[in-house]
């Protein structure tokens, strides 16, 4: 229950700091989404930057561990998890699954997000 708590609690942390990052950086429906650029590109390197140091420096309690990559940076931004997840692909000798990885994450995501804008301005 103790890493449960740990991931509500670093997810609402990430998730204030988004918010906080959206105020500073405001995007609009037509200007470029410079915002969420900003966090999935600071949450990627911030998050490769910690399981580097918790895989070959520190070691972490599994709550800690969960508190700061599932939590923290899941609530910052979940493409920090897609990038380091295809980065420890293309690491382990698994180019093409990476690459697949990417195709798909960006075609479905895209096609989901359609697919549900669609929807809703039909009704």
């Amino acid at each position: 229950m103790s890493t449960v708590i740990a991931v509500a609690v670093g997810g609402a942390a990430g998730s204030l700091l988004r918010y906080a990052t959206s105020l500073l950086v405001p995007d609009t429906a037509t200007s470029f989404p410079w915002s969420t650029l900003i966090v999935n590109v600071i949450g990627c390197g911030l998050l490769g930057l910690f399981l580097g140091f918790a895989d070959a420096r520190w070691t972490l309690s599994s709550e800690l561990r969960s508190f700061v990559s599932i939590g923290l940076f899941g609530g910052f931004t979940t493409f920090s998890a897609f990038g380091t997840q295809t980065l420890a692909l293309w690491q382990n000798g698994r180019g093409f699954v990476a690459a697949i990885n990417i195709i798909l994450s960006v075609g479905l995501g895209l096609a989901a997000a359609w697919a549900g804008w669609r929807i809703a301005t039909s009704a």
